[in-house]
């Protein structure tokens, strides 16, 4: 301690030295000890230090004084707080000097130490107290208005304050507003704009009352309209109120709208601009009060995006084509816009903020997209030819987001549906693309950088959302790519701009429509591969690769003759293939253009090939290069051409063998799709050593660790097995033994369980010693076998014992003179009574997946056998023999199907295991096998639809559900005839049977089902609690799985939705509702925001809640967990943006902190919110 003070001391005196570079190294010194942590200064230093400083913001050198300043950040949080407000009143003092330089030094430091005052959820005093000094200072400064400089700089502070501290300062809210109020009158326009962002900040966190005051003058002057002048800045103010605090501001608009589209028609083009600028934050900030006005807003932006009455665009118009034909057409044009420029012309402010909020209306309002293409799109259209640049940039901005609102949703939801709604406003696209490069086209040519570049944007997008839509006007659009493409005056990103475009729009139309404009196009693609810039490099070879595929393809007969372009695009392509000093994305676009090349044109590179595949052999053992090599070597490997790669074989094989052991996943993906393709189209050119280094390292890769990397390392083997069965003989033992403990684990299901299933099969084809079909069933078998007869799986889990049975029916199937001794060996352990529950298990699936596939009719017993087994003690057991029986009658219709449906009539104990077993055969068999038996069925099932066990009502809708997906036509009238039951328990049946009819992919009984499906949605209305249930899990599977379904029943049954919301004491929890608001605060955090002074009540009440002294423990439980849901919402809410601004919620924060028992309680919900967030919450409900 006593060795800071003596060096402390040393600096403070060298501070003092006349000589100012000793000054500046001692102040600078000091500056690096406050920055450390550990500093710990005592009283008689502190005093010191800050005298010091303060006398340095007066030194006469200007870096010692930008130093002493900065010294003041770190000074702030290692003194007491009394001398934090000595420096505050200095600098105060020093802000109202006559001396400039003083004054803007004290200002600067001023803002360095508000920026680092602590926050006050610290729990500090002294940022509070500190605050509200400089505040009653900066307020006495602003109200002089005796020197308009310090008026300013006391205007920035005060922002500074209220936007970072402004919920400290609640008691001096009203003189801070009766401060700033006055200057919005001032003269001087730039303390009015200080005093509209200092306003903005202080609504974030004034009370509703100060505002209310503040909104009321506000509007008061906007009605009296003093001047134009002060009128200008009213409406600058409420838009920056808006912008801040736009939550605050929707109950005002009603009143404010009409006298702000009253002003925009008052002869002011400065006046409309602000309107604009007002109404596009409206839009953003308040869209719902907004909604009522938006007709009357769009009407005036549509009407002054087009104000310009110093220019006549008629007289261009006529005189457009003329003056493109004349060759220094370009040059007459410019002339003519110098002739109509005026420096005193601001209307092309006007028209820009009307674009601004045309574009805000637009990206805000989904639901007016039929609208806009009928009234705005045409109009932005017409607007192309604006010919003030900035203007241009965003009237194509509100287009392209006009274009980004109507993306069709890319997603399986999205059903098939001719008329669907999202179609319509892409019909009317579509029919409007013409206009749209009829407008733009011309534009592409002109000298104007930005205007070109805002054309290529707005054309990729329209080629993203409408692919295919400038199929028609390419040779229109291919003489402006070559001209930014080889126009000098073009910057980097124009170039970048359009080769972007140009990719786009080469991938999504057909091959046939660029044919004609190769010749043109390529040249000026190829000089850019040579460009000395990475960016335009990397683009073009992207667009190259596309060319490439253009002018060869392999998957359709194409007659256009690519040779003459060969030699440009391999030669080009190569040197940077070659260059071993460029940038990373050039390199790896490099190889993958390359690899296109040899894939498509490697017939024509004659002598060249070899030598590329050597290159291709050196970038394989570049680890930064590999990953694209192998990726491009596959696709050269898979080309129809049979490319020679032998040359390259012998030693990139070994090469390819070793990045299956390295750690990166993608690699060891790659390179086995790139192994497989080698042995399937090259397995004359490999000798056994090759393949030798590849087969050592394959049964580390088989592991459930990485269910993908194993499943595509068993398809690559399964190719083995087919190519060189002789190979897998030395590896058989490492990798069965994988193999089989992928089969057993839980985690085995899809393509992995396929994958093994094809490779089992191709296995015991190739007859491998120790690979026979005896030997790989029993070790398939042997672990199920050998269990212990107490329970059904003492090791294995139940998918386990599927997996075994889908093998052990694949073997048998590529076997079949081996299955009817299985077959029989598994009814045998059946009935055997020393059998183990797990054998009996694996026994009726074996037999259920043979069944499926093999008809085992001729099985005589297998009937008894599997009744008996409906009697087994273990449930399993049952369940796998109720599984048996629908499977194997699948397989054999006509001899168990009606066995079936007697037993199901005659046998009530058993009626739940065989409904399951009749599910399984509408599941499994064809609808066409189906039909002769349809009307049993049906007549059976609704036998039973009144069943008072839930369980078998589930499984009869499913069976009614499916079977109605087999004759749409004759059964859906059934299925709705049976609505009218007086039966509470048939109506739920029936309704959950028309969830079983809704899948996620397009089905025959989809238009059939869409006419009906509204009278089966009117059960949301039935007086049956469980029937308003089930109706509201079939809309929530048809809102998920087909939403066309529904779209234009919501509005009839979105109120009876809503009806079920209500909250009923004995149906719901009161915890859902605040796990509904923790969510809606992550969805839709402004609209929570403009409620919060409703919400935080009901939640103050319920963390406060006391339980009554001597109640039951579930009741204290209850409290607890409902708190502790409360505390969840509140937690949530304070991750909203700017929420920490509001005075009734920074209150409430308060008074969690202050109450022990709130705090904990928070403390501990905020540590648990780190692991599960509110979107995770809502999902466990």
């Amino acid at each position: 301690m006593t060795n800071i003070s003596y060096h402390i001391s040393n600096l403070l005196e060298k501070m003092t030295s006349t000589d100012k570079d000793f000054r500046f190294m001692a102040t600078n010194d000091l500056m690096m000890e406050l920055q450390k942590d550990s500093i710990k200064l005592d009283e008689d230093s502190e005093k010191k230090v800050v005298k010091m400083l303060l006398k340095l913001l007066e030194d006469k050198n200007g870096e010692v004084q930008n130093l002493a300043v900065k010294c003041l950040g770190p000074l702030v949080s290692k003194v007491k707080e009394y001398q934090v407000e000595t420096i505050v009143d200095t600098l105060c003092t020093n802000m109202l000097s006559d001396k400039e330089q003083l004054r803007d030094i004290s200002s600067i430091g001023l803002k360095t130490v508000i920026s680092e005052l602590p926050p006050p959820s610290t729990g500090s005093t002294m940022t509070a107290n500190v605050c509200k000094k400089i505040t009653a200072q900066l307020t006495g400064a602003i109200g002089k208005q005796e020197d308009v400089s310090v008026q300013l700089e006391a205007l920035d502070i005060l922002s500074d304050i209220l936007s970072r501290l402004g919920g400290t300062l609640y008691s001096f809210h009203s003189s801070i507003l009766n401060c700033l109020l006055p200057q919005l009158t001032s003269p001087r326009l730039a303390v009015r704009k200080r005093a509209i962002i200092a306003l903005g900040h202080l609504v974030l966190t004034c009370n509703g009352n100060i505002f209310a005051e503040l909104m009321e003058h506000l509007l008061a002057e906007l009605k009296r309209n003093n001047s134009t002048s002060t009128t200008r800045t009213y409406i600058q103010c409420i838009a920056g109120i808006s912008r801040q605090a736009g939550h605050r501001i929707g109950d005002y608009l009603e009143k404010m709208i009409p006298l702000i589209v009253q002003y925009c028609n008052v002869e002011d083009d400065e006046l409309r601009e602000y309107c604009f600028q007002a109404f596009e934050s409206f839009v953003r900030r308040c869209p719902k009060e907004i909604g009522p006005h938006l007709p009357s807003v769009t009407a005036l932006c549509l009407k002054y995006i087009t104000y310009d009455p110093n220019y006549n665009y008629d007289n261009e118009e006529e005189d457009e084509e003329e003056m493109m034909e004349t060759e220094n057409g370009e040059d007459e044009e410019q002339e003519s816009d110098d002739e109509y420029s005026d420096d005193d012309d601001i209307s092309w402010k006007v028209r820009r903020s009307a674009a601004k909020c045309l574009e805000a209306i637009v990206s805000t309002r989904h639901d007016l997209l039929q609208d806009f293409y009928k009234t705005l799109s045409p109009a932005l259209i017409s607007r192309f030819k604006e010919r003030e640049e900035n203007v241009k940039a965003d009237i194509f901005c509100a287009y392209i987001s006009l274009l980004k609102q109507t993306l069709p949703i890319q997603s399986w939801l999205h059903a098939s549906d001719e008329a669907s709604k999202e179609d319509i406003p892409l019909t009317m696209l579509q029919n409007q693309v013409p206009n749209i490069v009829k407008a733009l086209h011309k534009q592409l040519k002109e000298k104007s950088v930005k205007s070109r570049q805002g054309c290529f944007t707005l054309l990729t997008e329209l080629a993203n959302v409408l692919p295919g839509c400038l199929a028609d006007h390419i040779p229109a659009l291919v003489p402006g790519i070559v001209f930014s493409l080889t126009d000098k005056s073009s910057s980097s990103n124009m170039k970048i701009d359009t080769l972007s475009f140009l990719h786009v729009v080469l991938c999504n139309h057909s091959r046939d429509v660029f044919h004609p404009h190769v010749k043109a196009l390529l040249p000026p693609v190829v000089i850019c591969i040579g460009d000395p810039f990475y960016k335009i490099t990397s683009e073009a070879l992207l667009v190259t690769q596309q060319l490439v595929k253009i002018i060869r393809p392999l998957d359709v007969p194409c007659t256009f003759d690519a040779k003459p372009y060969v030699r440009d695009l391999f030669s080009a392509t190569l040197k940077r293939l070659k260059a071993a000093d460029i940038d990373q994305e050039v390199k790896e676009r490099a190889i993958s253009c390359m690899g296109q090349i040899v894939c498509n044109l490697g017939d024509y590179l004659s002598s060249d090939l070899q030598p590329t595949l050597k290159i291709f052999l050196e970038r394989l053992k570049n680890e930064i290069t590999r990953l694209t090599t192998v990726k491009a070597l596959t696709l050269i490997a898979s080309s129809p051409l049979r490319i020679d790669l032998r040359p390259i074989l012998a030693e990139g094989f070994p090469i390819l063998a070793s990045f299956l052991r390295k750690n990166q996943r993608a690699l060891k993906l790659s390179t086995l799709t790139a192994l497989d393709i080698l042995i399937k189209n090259y397995s004359d050119s490999l000798k056994p050593a090759m393949i030798e280094c590849v087969l050592v390292e394959l049964p580390d890769l088989i592991s459930e660790n990485d269910m993908h990397v194993s499943q595509v390392a068993i398809v690559f083997l399964t190719t083995l097995a087919k190519v060189y069965p002789s190979s897998l003989s030395k590896i058989s033992g490492t990798v069965l033994s994988g193999l089989f403990q992928l089969v057993y684990s839980p985690l085995m299901q899809g393509g992995a369980l396929k994958a093994i299933v094809d490779f089992f099969q191709a296995l015991v084809v190739t007859k491998t010693v120790n690979m026979s079909y005896a030997e790989l069933m029993k070790q398939l078998t042997s672990p199920i076998y050998s269990s212990s007869p107490g329970g059904a799986s003492a090791n294995l889990h139940k998918q386990a014992y599927h997996s075994v049975a889908k093998c052990v029916a694949a073997l048998s199937f590529v076997c079949p003179k081996e299955a009817p001794g299985v077959v029989n060996q598994f009814i045998q352990d059946v009935k055997n009574p020393k059998s183990s529950a797990a054998v009996k298990m694996l026994a009726f699936l074996s037999l259920a997946e043979i069944g499926r596939t093999t008809n085992l009719s001729a099985q005589k017993e297998l009937k008894a056998v599997i009744l008996d087994a409906f009697a087994s003690p273990s449930e399993e057991v049952k369940s796998a023999a109720s599984y048996a029986l629908g499977n194997i009658s699948a397989g054999s219709l006509k001899e168990y199907l009606p066995f079936m449906l007697k037993e199901i009539g005659g046998q009530p104990k058993r009626q739940y295991l065989l409904l399951h077993s009749l599910k399984e055969v509408i599941s499994s068999s064809p609808g066409e096998s189906l039909k002769p038996y349809v009307e049993d069925i049906w007549a059976l099932l609704f036998k039973h639809c009144e069943c008072t066990e839930e369980g078998t009502r589930n499984v009869v809708a499913e069976c009614l559900g499916k079977l109605t997906v087999v004759n749409p036509s004759q059964l859906l009238p059934r299925l709705k005839k049976q609505l009218s039951s007086g039966s509470p328990y048939a109506r739920s049946t029936v309704v959950t049977a028309i969830k079983f009819t809704i899948s996620d992919h397009p089905q025959p009984i989809d238009p059939l089902l869409k006419g009906c499906i509204g009278d089966f949605l009117k059960t949301l209305q039935d007086p049956d609690l469980n029937v308003r249930r089930v109706a509201l899990a079939m809309f929530n599977s048809a809102a998920h799985n087909k939403p066309t379904l529904i779209r234009d029943q919501l509005s009839t049954v979105l109120p009876h939705l809503y009806n079920e919301t209500k909250i009923r004491r004995e149906l719901i929890r009161e915890m859902l509702t605040f796990i509904m608001l923790a969510r809606l605060s992550t969805l839709c955090p402004n609209a929570v925001l403009q409620r919060l002074e409703r919400l935080v009540e009901p939640l103050r009440a319920t963390c406060s809640t006391k339980v009554k002294a001597g109640s039951v423990k579930q009741e204290f439980e209850k409290q607890d967990e409902l708190k502790r849901s409360a505390m969840r919402a509140v937690a949530a809410l304070l991750t909203i943006p700017d929420v920490d601004k509001s005075p009734v919620m920074a209150e409430f924060y308060s008074q969690i902190r202050a109450n022990p028992e709130m705090s904990s309680l928070f403390e501990s919900i905020q540590k648990d919110s780190t692991s599960l967030s509110a979107a995770e919450l809502m999902d466990l409900s």
